[in-house]
């Protein structure tokens, strides 16, 4: 956090009031959080909450990171947007929400979060909250979080349950890779889209991880280092469980395998250089537009095979006559229905899911993988405009 803290105008003074009247915050705990830092990393069902709160509370520095466009499914949980922002990226329509919220919080919009850029970038906030649903996502955030020396506050939700955890290696706390040394086998747990997620939890708990971020900003006496809150929605149980550091941990322990170069590595029990990798083809990028892809689609030499990785009920919706469907959970399993000597081309619905089939195709030796930028919503509006929209 910057050393000087900043004055407060009488604008802000008169907004912040119920703050500057808490003992342990005060006029100087309120211009240490204008003074602090914090990068929201997903602004989904957690993010949104979180984002919201921590903008009011009157932290200086917000930085916002998410990759999607807001969809209509969103709005369910997503309180950060409105239907007029369907379609909107995600970073876009919460920032415009933000600032109106309170303009007194400036907002840094970033694009690609990657595990190549996330050490960098995490360095430059005091602290970081994960609204990411994903296990790959919460393990190259809690590695990048680690070699940045920053706090992480973490949270999920799955169906009627939420968790909140504040993950503090740099002060002698645990990391995630503790608790969870490794993913789950890929297909194994349904994210929120095939399980689903009641919309008031990922409220609730977005909330707690905003509270647990102010409260470590202030210097306020935590209550989640080193122990992981269990919600039970249903019950209304709330249990906490303490965390131990873990010695052998791959990431923190005492005889680390993880370096900064392995930010995200799935160990799966391995050593580092067990990961499969192959580069790839020459020239080939990460990414290319829907106009390139139909190019390449319609070209009579080389012709790519297009994959679709969205949900059976997407593709009944819309569909590329010319792909092949098998859904992002199944991928894993079914590699060998796959090329991988020839040009891949990976499709989903606004592209952030394709990416991460992409990446990973690309660790699993199909170096000739390259995602569709804007996906199949991008194809709709640019290339086949009869084609159905949702």
């Amino acid at each position: 956090m910057a050393d000087a803290l900043p004055d407060l105008s009488p604008a802000e003074l008169a907004r912040y009031r119920r703050h500057l009247a808490l003992p342990g915050v005060g006029l100087e705990g309120q211009r240490r959080l204008a003074a602090s830092r914090v990068l929201v990393v997903g602004l989904g069902g957690l993010g949104s909450p979180a984002a919201l709160y921590l903008a009011a509370a009157g932290v200086g520095r917000l930085g916002l990171a998410d990759l999607d466009a807001v969809e209509e499914h969103n709005l369910q949980r997503q309180i950060l947007y409105d239907g007029s922002a369907v379609g909107q990226p995600k970073v876009e329509a919460a920032a415009r929400r933000l600032a109106a919220l309170n303009p007194h919080v400036r907002l840094q919009l970033h694009g690609a979060v990657t595990r190549a850029n996330a050490v960098e970038l995490f360095s430059g906030y005091d602290l970081i909250v994960d609204g990411t649903d994903r296990f790959p996502s919460r393990y190259w955030i809690n590695d990048a979080a680690f070699f940045a020396r920053r706090p992480l506050v973490h949270g999920s939700v799955f169906r009627f349950e939420g968790q909140v955890a504040v993950f503090d290696s740099a002060r002698g706390g645990p990391c995630y890779r503790c608790l969870f040394p490794a993913p789950p086998p890929d297909g194994s747990v349904p994210d929120c889209s095939e399980a689903g997620v009641l919309g008031a939890l990922c409220g609730a708990i977005g909330s707690l991880q905003a509270l647990e971020a102010v409260k470590y900003l202030l210097g306020l006496d935590p209550a989640m280092p080193g122990r992981l809150l269990i919600v039970d929605g249903l019950t209304f149980q709330f249990r906490a469980l303490r965390l131990q550091r873990d010695p052998a941990c791959p990431l923190c322990g005492n005889q680390p395998r993880l370096g900064r170069q392995d930010v995200g590595l799935d160990l799966a029990g391995a050593t580092p250089d067990c990961a499969p990798s192959s580069p790839p083809f020459p020239g080939t990028p990460l990414e290319i537009t829907v106009e390139e892809a139909r190019r390449q689609l319609e070209s009579t030499s080389g012709r790519p095979t297009l994959l679709d990785v969205r949900e059976d009920y997407e593709v009944q919706i819309c569909r590329v006559a010319s792909s092949v469907h098998i859904p992002l959970r199944e991928v894993p399993h079914r590699l060998g229905e796959l090329p991988r000597d020839q040009p891949l081309l990976v499709l989903c619905h606004h592209g952030a899911r394709s990416r991460q089939v992409t990446e990973f195709l690309r660790a699993h030796g199909f170096p000739a993988a390259t995602n569709v930028q804007g996906g199949i919503a991008a194809w709709a509006e640019h290339i086949d405009p009869s084609m159905a929209r949702y």
